[in-house]
């Protein structure tokens, strides 16, 4: 297979093969196109996703390694266990996702800059809205202090970013996901990247091939209509 980067159209939503992602920069795929729910599910599908900053073209992903989180591999820490037992909170589910991206957002402005553009929370904010991309809540005192949101339309939770206001609560939220996750037998997160945070969670890496293989094994999960609907989680931490 020959290996080039695609200029997508604005029309129409496919993509090329993911195994024809250019090896440098390892896994870019394709420029252009638009963030349209189509496109998204067309991409999210084949185990591409987008990444770009602000005044880059959209570019489309799918790198030769990719991070994933086993359910049964996320660990979780007896300092982690502790500080919960401390420092209960309340964990929901879709309650409100324009409050998680945009602190998302926020947090990476802060450090490094983000690919969280204005455009990218538009997009998935219409996505939220169609009934792709779900949000974790984390609550203390009744204020927002963890979370994190992502893209789920078969058995593959697609984790896109996290935040945290107080200490942990990314990894809670992280924890509540997985549990939910659990209870109703869906596959694995995917990650995208190595990270060495994740890697700290029970993140492993697979090559492309591997990934794109189990990817279409949990094409056969169907979600239970009630498993994103707005609601808070009891004992989700059990």
């Amino acid at each position: 297979m020959t290996k080039q980067l695609y200029q997508l159209s604005q029309e129409h939503v496919t993509f090329p093969h993911p195994e024809l992602a250019l090896d440098e920069p390892d896994g870019l795929l394709a420029i252009g196109g638009c963030l349209s729910l189509p496109r998204l599910k067309s991409a999210y599908s084949q185990g591409i996703f987008p990444w770009f900053s602000e005044y880059e073209p959209i570019m489309w992903w799918s790198p030769s390694e990719r991070g994933i989180i086993e359910l049964t591999d996320f660990h979780v820490s007896r300092s982690l266990r502790k500080h919960l037992k401390k420092n209960p909170v309340k964990v929901t589910i879709n309650t409100a996702f324009n409050l998680v991206i945009a602190a998302c957002r926020q947090q990476r402005l802060e450090t490094d800059g983000t690919w969280i553009t204005k455009n990218m929370c538009d997009a998935y904010q219409a996505a939220h809205n169609s009934g792709l991309a779900h949000s974790v809540e984390i609550w203390s005192d009744e204020k927002l202090v963890g979370g994190l949101y992502g893209i789920m339309q078969h058995g593959v939770f697609c984790g896109e970013s996290m935040f945290h206001h107080q200490t942990n609560c990314s990894k809670l939220a992280m924890w509540a996901l997985v549990n939910w996750l659990k209870r109703h037998q869906a596959h694995f997160i995917d990650c995208q990247l190595e990270n060495p945070y994740l890697l700290s969670l029970g993140e492993k890496v697979l090559p492309r091939s591997e990934f794109l293989t189990k990817l279409k094994e949990a094409e056969k999960f169907i979600i239970p209509a009630s498993m994103w609907q707005p609601q808070e989680l009891i004992a989700i931490y059990d």
